[in-house]
C-alpha cells in the first residue's frame, strides 16, 4: 500500500435511533443509524412495517384515491356524454335539424 493516500481505520461507535450503541472499525469516529440487530423487525419477530420516508403513506394514498376515481367516469367519458345530450337536445327543439353523420358519430363514439 503506498502511504499517505488510504483514510485512517480507528475503533468507531455506532449509535441506533433505539438506544442500542456498539463498537466496530470505521473510517468514521461515530455512526448513527435508524435500525440495529435489537430493533430490527427481522430479529425481534415483530410485524410492523419499517417507514423511513412516508412511503406507506403515499402507496395508501394512492389506493384511496384509485378506489375513489373507479366509480368516476373519466375525462372521455364525460365529454361524450356531454356530446351526446347535446346532439339529443338538438333533436327536441322544433326546427332545428342534426345531420344523420353527425348524429351517427355521437351514437358511435358512446
Amino acid at each position: 500500500m503506498k502511504p499517505g493516500i488510504h483514510p485512517n481505520y480507528v475503533d468507531c461507535t455506532v449509535t441506533c435511533s433505539c438506544g442500542n450503541t456498539f463498537q466496530t472499525k470505521s473510517t468514521r469516529q461515530s455512526l448513527r443509524t435508524d435500525l440495529c440487530n435489537v430493533c430490527h423487525p427481522f430479529y425481534t419477530g415483530e410485524q410492523r412495517i419499517v417507514d423511513t420516508a412516508g412511503q406507506v403513506e403515499r402507496f395508501m394514498k394512492k389506493m384511496e384515491n384509485a378506489a375513489a376515481s373507479a366509480a368516476r367516469p373519466s375525462k372521455r367519458q364525460q365529454r361524450l356524454a356531454t356530446r351526446a345530450a347535446e346532439v339529443e337536445a338538438q333533436k327536441r327543439r322544433p326546427g332545428i335539424e342534426v345531420s344523420a353523420e353527425e348524429a351517427e358519430g355521437t351514437a358511435e363514439e358512446a
